[in-house]
């Protein structure tokens, strides 16, 4: 399966893969998260090549995920700012820092995470962990039962098959 393949997934996971998983797309969400807004500091920030980081942006604006705005017409700048699409993103990159926190720390054993996280509501450093939306209840990966749909269960199965007894298509 191609990387462009994953665009029309079954597998929302793959779908979503498809335009987040790289690690400059990941950096510039870091850094719209952090604050940064116009392309210089993304670029300082990131160390990606302007071309690169430049890409990376148009994608994210063209999803949906990033609005620009121009905040200079004199020379023309232009800023970008996370949608509602961008912010609801904010789980993935705090369950990324806290995955790095735990299993990529700094090479010094006692340096502290390069970043922590402060509730705003009562002001006192937070790790956000996942709970159930019903119960409330803490969640991992084993508190989970994973429900495929008949869709995706097929598209597996297809998968799945010897490829001397794959369907042909055309």
């Amino acid at each position: 399966m191609s990387r462009a393949d994953l665009t029309r997934d079954a597998c929302t996971f793959a779908r979503a893969a498809e335009l987040l998983g790289d690690p400059w797309t990941l950096l510039a969400l870091r850094e719209l998260f952090l604050g940064t807004r116009r392309f210089d500091d993304f670029q300082r920030q990131t160390g990606a090549s302007p071309h690169l980081l430049s890409q990376r942006l148009k994608r994210l604006e063209a999803e949906g995920i990033v609005a620009r705005r121009r905040y200079s017409l004199r020379p023309p700048r232009d800023e970008y700012r996370l949608t509602a699409q961008g912010r609801d993103l904010w789980p993935v990159v705090v369950a990324l820092k806290g995955w790095g926190d735990r299993w990529r720390p700094a090479e010094e054993a006692d340096a502290p995470p390069p970043m922590r996280l402060r509730h705003r509501g009562c002001g006192r450093p937070t790790e956000p962990c996942m709970t159930c939306s019903e119960c409330g209840e803490p969640m991992a990966a084993r508190d989970s039962i994973v429900e495929v749909s008949d869709a995706w269960a097929e598209a597996r199965a297809a998968r799945a098959l010897p490829r001397d007894r794959a369907p042909r298509s055309g």
